[in-house]
C-alpha cells in the first residue's frame, strides 16, 4: 500500500474533511553513481564540519536559519509544525474558480487527494458539487516546510491536489532581457491557410498512453549494449556540429512538406485507433512508466 506523503483535512467552510495525500506521478528519471574514472569505484560525498574539518554522522544534522552573519537558529523537525499547527494540517480552501480559468505556467505537480473512512460522505459531496458547478477549489497546503498554492481538481472518481506556483514565482518574456525583436512579423494569407492545414492534418483525439520517453529507452538499450560489449568505447554514428540553424528561405514549401508527411501519419493513427477501439483513457493509478 502506497504511503501518504501528507495526512490532514480539507476545511471546507465549517466542514472538516480528513483526508491523505499520495504522489500521482512515477520516477522515472535514471539514476547514476559517480564513479572514480580509474578503477570505476563509487565516489561518496562526505558531510565536512568548516571548522574541524571533520566528517559529521546524519544524526548529528540539524537545519538552521541565518538569523544574522554566522548566527543561527536551529530548528527541529517539530518546530515546523509548532509555528503554526493549523497550517501544517489542514488544505484551507480560500476560494472556487472556474475550472478554465487555471492557466497552464501556474501547475507544477499533481497528486492524488483522497479521503481517509471517515472522510468519505463530506469528501465526494465537495468533488461532486465542483463537478455540478464546474469549479476547482483553490487552497493553501503546508507540505515539507513549504506552504504551497494548490487547487483541487475533481478527477474521475478522486480530485487531484495539484501544487501551483505562486505568481512571483513566474518571469515575464520582458525578464529574459533579448537584444532582437521576437515580435510576430506579418504573415502572408497563404502562409496562414497552410499552417492551419498543417495543424488539422496532425489533429487527433488526446491519448497520453501513446507516447513515452523515446530518449529514455533509448539511453536504457544504449547501456545494455555497452554492459555486453564488456564497457568498450562506442564510437558515435554520424554525429554533426550544431549551430544556430539559418534563416528558414521558404516557409511555404516546408510547410507542404509538413502536411503532406502528417497527412501521412495522421491516417496510420487513425486506422490504429479503429483497430484498437475507443476504450476509456487515463485513470487513477494506471499510468505507464
Amino acid at each position: 500500500m502506497a504511503r501518504p506523503l501528507w495526512k490532514g483535512s480539507i476545511s471546507f467552510g465549517l466542514v472538516t474533511i480528513p483526508v491523505h495525500v499520495y504522489s500521482a506521478t512515477r520516477a522515472h528519471a535514471l539514476r547514476f553513481r559517480q564513479l572514480d574514472r580509474h578503477d570505476k569505484s563509487p565516489v561518496q560525498e562526505k558531510r565536512i564540519n568548516e571548522a574541524t574539518g571533520k566528517e559529521v554522522l546524519w544524526d548529528d544534522i540539524v537545519k538552521g536559519y541565518e538569523y544574522e552573519e554566522d548566527s543561527f537558529v536551529v530548528l527541529e523537525p517539530e518546530d515546523f509544525e509548532r509555528a503554526n499547527v493549523k497550517a501544517t494540517e489542514t488544505i484551507e480552501i480560500m476560494q472556487a474558480a472556474p475550472r478554465d480559468a487555471l492557466e497552464p505556467e501556474y501547475l507544477e505537480t499533481p497528486h492524488f487527494i483522497v479521503p481517509t473512512k471517515a472522510g468519505v460522505k463530506a469528501y465526494h459531496l465537495l468533488r461532486e458539487t465542483l463537478l455540478r458547478t464546474d469549479r476547482i477549489a483553490i487552497a493553501t497546503i503546508v507540505m515539507r516546510g513549504h506552504q504551497h498554492l494548490a487547487a483541487l481538481i475533481p478527477h474521475e472518481d478522486v480530485m487531484m491536489l495539484e501544487l501551483l506556483r505562486y505568481a512571483f514565482e513566474l518571469k515575464s518574456v520582458a525578464d529574459l532581457d533579448l537584444d532582437y525583436d521576437i515580435s510576430a512579423p506579418e504573415a502572408r494569407p497563404k502562409e496562414i491557410e497552410m499552417a492551419e492545414q498543417l495543424i488539422a492534418a496532425l489533429d487527433a483525439p488526446w491519448q497520453p498512453k501513446q507516447y513515452r520517453d523515446q530518449y529514455r529507452d533509448d539511453l536504457l538499450a544504449f547501456i545494455e549494449r555497452k554492459a555486453k560489449s564488456g564497457d568498450k568505447p562506442v564510437r558515435s554514428v554520424g554525429r554533426k556540429e550544431r549551430g544556430e540553424p539559418e534563416e528558414v528561405v521558404d516557409i511555404m514549401e516546408l510547410l507542404k512538406q509538413s502536411v503532406g508527411e502528417a497527412r501521412k501519419r495522421g491516417g496510420t493513427r487513425r486506422r490504429s485507433t479503429t483497430r484498437k477501439g475507443s476504450g476509456k483513457r487515463g485513470g487513477s493509478g494506471t499510468r505507464e512508466p
